[in-house]
């Protein structure tokens, strides 16, 4: 019973939710950036390069001689360099990395933006200036830490 305990309050945290929500986010997330590069991106990559096919298909045959795909390649035994699939993945990678950025920079504007709001709807107070020495102190401060005078409790 001890380790069912152990095992809820362990599994049932927060900060464990939390991550279990981001890891289905994220894997929901790649998939969004995969499709964006396989069915946008890469339609134009091949138009600006002269209609390279299938860039996961491309791979150059290590024994000189010609496949017609990568199945036949794999299905032969020989070696081989699969470039197509590796670049494939580099630029899903960038462009992931690319959504990402924006992403966070889109959050971070949005919540500068809340705390400016706040910011200007709270007056400005004066600083809080010591009695004895007139240095600004913080306002919660009980002893001025210049000239080390106790503070009265009013303000």
């Amino acid at each position: 019973m001890k380790i069912w305990k152990e095992f809820k309050e362990f599994a049932f945290k927060g900060n464990v939710i939390d991550m279990a929500v981001g890891v289905m986010i994220g894997g929901a997330f790649g998939k969004i950036v995969t499709s964006v590069v396989n069915d946008l991106f890469m339609p134009l990559l091949n138009i600006v390069t002269g209609s390279m096919g299938d860039l996961a298909a491309h791979f150059v045959a290590l024994d000189g001689k010609t496949y017609a795909d990568l199945a036949a390649v794999r299905e032969a035994g020989a070696p081989y360099i699969a470039y197509g699939p590796f670049l494939s993945t580099v630029i899903d990678f960038l462009l992931m990395a690319l959504c990402i950025f924006l992403f966070v920079k889109l959050i971070t504007r949005l919540r500068s933006g809340v705390s400016r709001k706040k910011a200007a709807e709270e007056p400005a107070t004066a600083p809080r200036l010591c009695p004895y020495c007139k240095t600004e102190i913080h306002a919660e401060a009980t002893r001025c830490p210049h000239c080390t005078s106790v503070l009265d409790e009013a303000r």
